[in-house]
């Protein structure tokens, strides 16, 4: 309850207020504003006490009106909220402009989050990428929890990522891997300055591209990028689009928090938004009535399909659901979800390696005695490669591809650890943390991929711990999809190149700014054939 004390103090301000209103003589526009700001400031102080003695997480001091506690906020962003983690505790109270956050950073909190309150945090936060980029909060990422909501999940689970579907685009990834192999096989021919046979390879750019030609041919059956692309035009515009869209979505957009910017015009982010959305909805749109054509046009139909056939099928059922919209914001789920982050985790673990000479020998070693030489590595045979899956969840771990997991929206009142947390409050679970708190992990600064081992040996008491992927109802789908592709591409490049730095120095490892935590400094890498494969890469 409100003290009296608190009661009084805000009723004398705004009778100071109103006679100050009163007695001041000023413009029409002025007198706008001030009494804007001046109502503004009263309704974030009327906020604060009535949030006095109502159990609160904890949660720093000092909360500004109007901006909360955004002025607390650096780059990178996990590891400015982990500090104030270690301060305050593992379940904090934040206030981002007009938005309460609850703040996560321990296994235990994480799941109750995700278990016994998974409903209660199923939502997601109206943030303005969601209503441009998400087709106005109805695609699989940006719906609210509900039938809508459950219906694409089940599209996403059971039509385009099962294990069957996946299994179907099989020879995709295979044929996009043996080109990527090709490619470095013949740019060792020429030769590197120093080193016999040795090339500098940009890595960032090699695993985006590889990345983004496997998820476009299982969508629309089209590559553009790499040798003999058929439609160059095509091709630039899609680059152009992919650029803007990972420039913009790892922007942090201020006026989600502070809303008085769009009314004065100062939400440039949104403009931007708009303007991406737009090319980003012809370019899709194109993909499909391009398809649409070929499937009228051709009276069979064969199992290799698209994702757009996929879709289009289910639209041929159920006109009125799955309309154009549904089916582009599908598309463009799927494309960003399947590309930057497995190719961040490529780079950040081959980065790891370099760094590690020793694992990376190993690693070869595991693959030489399970696999040899005489063939590529194929996804039936991640399963013998334990200490691969170890260097791929060891890099999880350490540089997760979501540090900050995305955003939660509580749909009512609930109590984590004891704590009451408000009906509308943002939930930002902090897994890079939790997976790299020296309290729940031996040494975590070190990169150790045979601790992975010891997990699944018997330390099995708390999943939370690890959680890249995220948890619970919106867990990310496309996780059995992203560990084949990182598992068969990483496995190939180590099973048919040596590796080295460029120069004695020592790989950065520093992080850069954006939602999937890239390099900071992107990977360059000294590259040439193993002697062992030069036969099979011959063949290639």
């Amino acid at each position: 309850m409100l003290s009296f004390s608190a009661y009084k103090l805000i009723i004398l301000l705004m009778e100071s207020v109103h006679s100050w209103l009163v007695s001041s003589k000023f413009s029409m526009e002025t007198s706008f504003w001030q009494c804007l700001l001046v109502f503004t400031f009263l309704y974030y102080l009327a906020k604060y006490f009535l949030g006095v003695n109502r159990n609160l997480p904890p949660s720093p001091a000092l909360s500004l009106p109007i901006i909360g506690h955004l002025y607390l906020l650096k780059k990178p962003l996990h590891r400015t909220l982990a500090k104030l983690s270690n301060q305050y505790g593992p379940t904090v109270f934040l206030r981002f402009g007009s938005r309460p956050v609850l703040l996560v950073s321990s296994p235990s909190a994480a799941e109750e989050c995700f278990t016994e309150k998974d409903i209660i945090f199923a939502n997601r936060p109206r943030l303005l990428a969601g209503k441009y980029l998400g087709y106005n909060y109805t695609s699989l990422v940006w719906a609210s929890y509900g039938h809508h909501w459950r219906n694409l999940r089940r599209i996403a689970s059971l039509e385009i990522l099962s294990s069957n579907r996946l299994h179907m685009f099989y020879n995709i990834r295979v044929d996009e891997i043996r080109l990527l192999c090709q490619r470095l096989f013949r740019g060792s021919k020429g030769g590197g300055p120093g080193d016999d046979q040795c090339q500098i390879v940009d890595m960032k750019s090699m695993f985006f591209e590889l990345t983004l030609d496997v998820m476009m041919r299982m969508i629309a059956g089209k590559r553009y990028y790499g040798d003999n692309i058929s439609e160059l035009e095509e091709a630039r515009k899609f680059k152009e689009i992919v650029t803007e869209t990972f420039r913009l979505s790892g922007a942090t957009n201020i006026g989600d928090f502070l809303p008085v910017l769009k009314w004065v015009g100062l939400n440039k982010t949104e403009t931007k938004l708009v303007t991406l959305q737009g090319k980003r909805d012809k370019f899709m749109q194109d993909l499909i009535d391009e398809h649409r054509r070929i499937r009228i046009d051709s009276a069979s139909k064969d199992q290799s399909r698209t994702m757009i056939d996929v879709l289009l099928s289910l639209q041929e059922t159920e006109p009125e659901y799955y309309t154009d919209d549904i089916i582009r914001g599908m598309m463009q789920v799927m494309l960003s979800a399947g590309s930057d982050t497995s190719a961040g985790t490529m780079e950040w673990a081959l980065s790891n390696l370099l760094n590690n000479p020793k694992t990376l020998l190993h690693a070869q070693l595991e693959i030489d005695i399970n696999i040899g030489q005489s063939r590529l590595i194929e996804e039936s045979d991640l399963s013998k490669l334990p200490y691969l899956h170890g260097i791929i969840k060891e890099t999880l771990r350490m540089y997760p591809a979501d540090p900050v997991l995305a955003p939660h929206e509580s749909s009512e009142e609930c109590t984590i650890g004891g704590y009451k947390v408000p009906r509308g409050t943002m939930l930002l679970v902090n897994m890079w943390a939790i997976q790299n708190d020296p309290k729940l992990w031996e040494e975590p600064s070190k990169f150790k991929p045979e601790r992975f081992k010891e997990m699944m040996e018997g330390e099995r008491d708390n999943k939370y711990k690890f959680l890249p992927f995220g948890a619970g109802r919106r867990g990310c789908p496309g996780e059995g999809l992203a560990m084949k592709m990182v598992g068969l591409a990483l496995g190939s490049v180590i099973q048919c190149f040596e590796w080295k730095r460029v120069g004695e120095e020592m790989v950065d490892m520093s992080e850069g700014t954006g939602l999937t935590m890239p390099k900071a400094k992107p990977l360059l890498a000294m590259c040439r054939p193993r002697p062992v494969m030069l036969n099979l890469l011959s063949q290639l």
